[in-house]
């Protein structure tokens, strides 16, 4: 089948960002660091703050787990931790260059579901199921459903991700599902919320930093090659960016022009750890 072309610019995007992360930055990972007190918010202590994320998590695993299937694995670095710890660990990744990464890194130690969460098929049932930052990627009346059917009753559902809270106004971080319509659907669920930890305000610095590293950092170096091209091949410039001129408009409003802070994402965001029960 062939892929669409949104489909191929994510993977691109993906392999672009992991390897620049873990080739400038040290980052195993690709989701957001955790910025404990006296954890400087700058991007050469991201990788910590992604370590505090880790153990963040880990922490709040409950003690009778001992199988788990991550659901969007990324890269697989958090997996690998996992199963060093001595957890079973099954992961859930759709994006064919991350699955052949994760497949080096775990080996046969785990099952790869090369597919989307909703479009796994499997007769194993875990003690939970478990969602860093993908849980806002999957429609909700999937999601809920499709974990149930993979947990043991009286298994777990972790959920770390970001949330919509209620406001008339959009937020230049997308992403995140409602979250009075989380809860609505949790209410009908086999789930019951156990814990529910609030961490916006120690995730908010990343969007500083990534603000900080498209309008200080890649903006700039755009801005250079885009002379340098100029400077040679005038007609090929001003024809390519005639035909993006929509793409680039909407990425300098994106990235240049609109309020990407911390105190943003706060204000329409909402970071929760969610570890959910389900009913025997």
């Amino acid at each position: 089948m062939k892929q669409s072309k949104r489909h191929v610019s994510r993977e691109v995007g993906l392999e672009i960002g992991h390897l620049l992360g873990k080739g400038l930055f040290r980052l195993d990972h690709l989701h957001y660091g955790l910025w404990k007190k006296g954890l400087e918010p700058d991007v050469l202590n991201l990788h910590i703050a992604q370590e505090e994320y880790c153990k963040f998590i880990i922490a709040h695993i409950p003690a009778e787990v001992k199988s788990i299937i991550d659901v969007g694995c990324g890269a697989g670095a958090f997996s690998k931790k996992l199963v060093d710890l001595g957890y079973n660990v099954d992961c859930v990744c759709p994006t064919e260059y991350q699955n052949k990464i994760v497949e080096e890194l775990l080996g046969d130690s785990s099952e790869v579901f090369k597919c989307k969460f909703e479009d796994v098929q499997t007769d194993k049932k875990y003690d939970m199921v478990m969602f860093c930052e993908s849980f806002q990627y999957i429609k909700l009346e999937y999601v809920i459903d499709k974990a149930v059917s993979l947990v043991k009753p009286g298994g777990y559902m972790l959920i770390c991700d970001f949330f919509k809270k209620y406001s008339p106004d959009l937020c230049c971080v997308r992403g995140g599902h409602k979250l009075d319509k989380f809860e609505a659907t949790l209410e009908t669920s086999p789930f019951e919320i156990i814990e529910d930890v609030d961490i916006t305000e120690q995730t908010a610095p990343n969007i500083d930093i990534l603000n900080h590293i498209t309008q200080d950092v890649m903006f700039p170096v755009i801005g250079a090659v885009e002379k340098l091209v100029h400077s040679r091949h005038p007609l090929v410039l001003k024809l390519i960016k005639w035909k993006y001129r929509k793409k680039i408009a909407k990425a300098e409003q994106k990235y240049l022009h609109s309020n990407r802070t911390g105190e943003d994402f706060a204000y329409y965001k909402t970071y929760r750890l969610f570890l959910c029960r389900r009913t025997k």
